[in-house]
């Protein structure tokens, strides 16, 4: 399993941005967003489990929306009304089967910079 994301940049407080990741392989159900700010740790952003199921952080419900593109092995991140507060390396996250359990996947990180 590899996942690519991509979309992060540069954005002025209330911008929005949306952010892509394609996965390759057995990439499961559940797919979603991790971000890591500086000096952080990695918190979840928005999961998306069965194409039905959401959960979002607090800090960004109302403002983050969570899609999938089942055909594309591909889902999104739109993020809008974004605040400094959201400058952080994104991540894509997938939970992938493998014999006999499960396994993370998180792909290679795309950074996201509100200014203020």
């Amino acid at each position: 399993v590899q996942l690519q994301a991509s979309g992060g940049g540069l954005v002025q407080t209330g911008g929005s941005l949306r952010l892509s990741c394609v996965g390759s392989g057995n990439i499961g159900s559940i797919l979603g967003w991790y971000r890591e700010a500086p000096g952080k740790g990695r918190e979840l952003v928005a999961s998306i489990r069965d194409g039905s199921t959401y959960v979002y952080a607090d800090s960004v419900k109302g403002r983050f929306t969570i899609s999938i593109d089942i055909p594309k092995s591909t889902w999104y991140l739109q993020m809008n009304a974004l605040k400094p507060e959201d400058t952080a390396v994104y991540y894509c996250h997938a939970i992938g089967p493998i014999k006999g359990g499960s396994r993370d996947y998180l792909g290679q990180g795309t950074l996201v910079t509100v200014s203020s």
